[in-house]
């Protein structure tokens, strides 16, 4: 029997407790940096109003857990509350935050007996909505034993359904994955968005042109090989493109490691073949990363590039690539859908070559425009805020993925389906 996504719109959640997964990972140094993948969760808690259900929040925020001792840190710096107050006043909520109590090692290692006062104001509508601590203060989060699943089933006792919305959480956690296998559980409405937009890159309208950018080669190798047999150009920026190029023309780069080399040998090898790659004619050389002085940096042509040469760190592709590339502008204008994971050059002291390709995706107003990434969206939003402001209004040219790293992974298994939150949400 053929399997599909369970959808919030199926469930039924009059009077009942809804825990819902959310992705609003937007706090940094106990402030919001941007309100965007809160502001695109309101469809799943509107529907949940509609339909008369009663919403528990959770999200992660940062990453509270060293990897070396496993010490989980409860810092107010990565607590849920500017969200929260964020919520209570852009909707009419009144929401409450459970306190547990904190091992100063291990974090949260229960949800305590506490909760229930809260919840049965929850039932009898004394508060609008219940919003838990950071899950990444849960020991049972990301644990590798027992605690995981003891967890998982801690935070199904308190529901009577799961929805998950957070799309950008991609890992297989207790509050991703877990809990969907104890509560009729659902893909809210910004899920589905979001892989009803993946799907647009997966199976694109052609010419197809990807814009990918990254500062570390080796975490990027399974989507970029991946797009590049889907694409039919594809154009490099950051210390992806200084890898590309070192490797393709025997050159080093400064900051560009010697094994990353290596493995990009074969994307150059597969592009000799199908010519699929657009380099970019005019890159920025400079002496340092650490400020931007006169006299420190200067543009440089490809042409100009002899093997052997030892370059200082390239930190910017130069909007003359962009403003006098007939192909580059061939490229762009004539494509039907663009997908950008990128930001060009080294913000915030390099971003020219970042600002010209995006005013220069903007003028084909023909194709669907596909943005992913938190550093995209962010970069996107300062250096052109008209186009950033134009896509919120035009959903139909524009789309702005909520997590980068989910569209990355999905990209490479080629499946918007292959995501382990995701396939818990599929009916047998």
């Amino acid at each position: 029997m053929q399997r599909k996504l369970k959808l919030i719109q199926e469930a039924e959640l009059r009077d009942k407790i809804v825990l819902v997964r959310v992705d609003h990972n937007v706090v940094k140094k106990g402030k919001i940096k941007d309100p965007y993948r809160i502001d695109s969760t309101f469809g799943t808690l509107f529907e949940i109003a509609k339909k008369g259900g009663k919403p528990i929040l959770m999200t992660h925020i940062g990453r509270p857990r060293d990897k070396k001792t496993g010490k989980i840190t409860c810092s107010k710096d990565q607590s849920v509350d500017p969200i929260v107050q964020y919520l209570e006043k852009k909707l009419p909520l009144k929401i409450h935050v459970p306190e547990f109590s904190i091992d100063p090692e291990k974090g949260i290692l229960h949800i305590e007996e506490s909760i229930k006062e809260a919840l049965e104001d929850l039932k009898r509508e004394k508060i609008d909505m219940i919003y838990l601590p950071n899950t990444r203060w849960f020991f049972g989060e990301e644990a590798k034993g027992p605690q995981r699943g003891e967890f998982a089933k801690e935070l199904a006792a308190l529901a009577d359904v799961y929805i998950n919305d957070a799309f950008g959480s991609w890992q297989a956690h207790a509050s991703t994955y877990d809990v969907a296998f104890f509560l009729p559980s659902y893909a809210g409405i910004l899920m589905q968005k979001e892989l009803s937009n993946l799907d647009k890159v997966l199976n694109p309208e052609k010419p197809f042109v990807a814009v990918i950018a990254g500062a570390k080669y080796d975490t990027k190798i399974g989507p970029i090989t991946a797009l590049y047999k889907k694409v039919d150009y594809l154009i490099l920026g950051g210390v992806i493109y200084n890898t590309y190029l070192c490797a393709k023309y025997n050159i080093r780069i400064k900051g560009v490691a010697e094994e990353d080399i290596e493995l990009a040998k074969e994307l150059v090898t597969m592009d000799k073949m199908y010519k699929k790659i657009i380099e970019m004619p005019y890159i920025v050389e400079s002496e340092t990363i650490e400020s931007r002085e006169q006299g420190s940096y200067r543009k440089v042509s490809l042409k100009d590039i002899t093997e052997g040469s030892e370059l200082n760190y390239i930190v910017d592709i130069s909007p003359d690539s962009f403003d006098t590339s007939d192909e580059v502008k061939e490229v762009i204008s004539s494509a039907k859908t663009i997908f950008v994971n990128a930001v060009m050059g080294l913000m915030p002291l390099f971003y020219e070559g970042s600002q010209s390709i995006y005013n220069l995706i903007s003028k084909n107003s023909s194709a669907l425009k596909l943005f992913a990434g938190g550093d995209t969206l962010e970069a996107l939003k300062k250096l052109c805020p008209g186009i950033y402001l134009r896509g919120l209004d035009n959903p139909h040219e524009y789309y702005y993925f909520t997590g980068g790293g989910s569209v990355l992974r999905a990209i490479e298994e080629g499946n918007p389906f292959g995501l382990k939150p995701v396939q818990a949400l599929l009916s047998k």
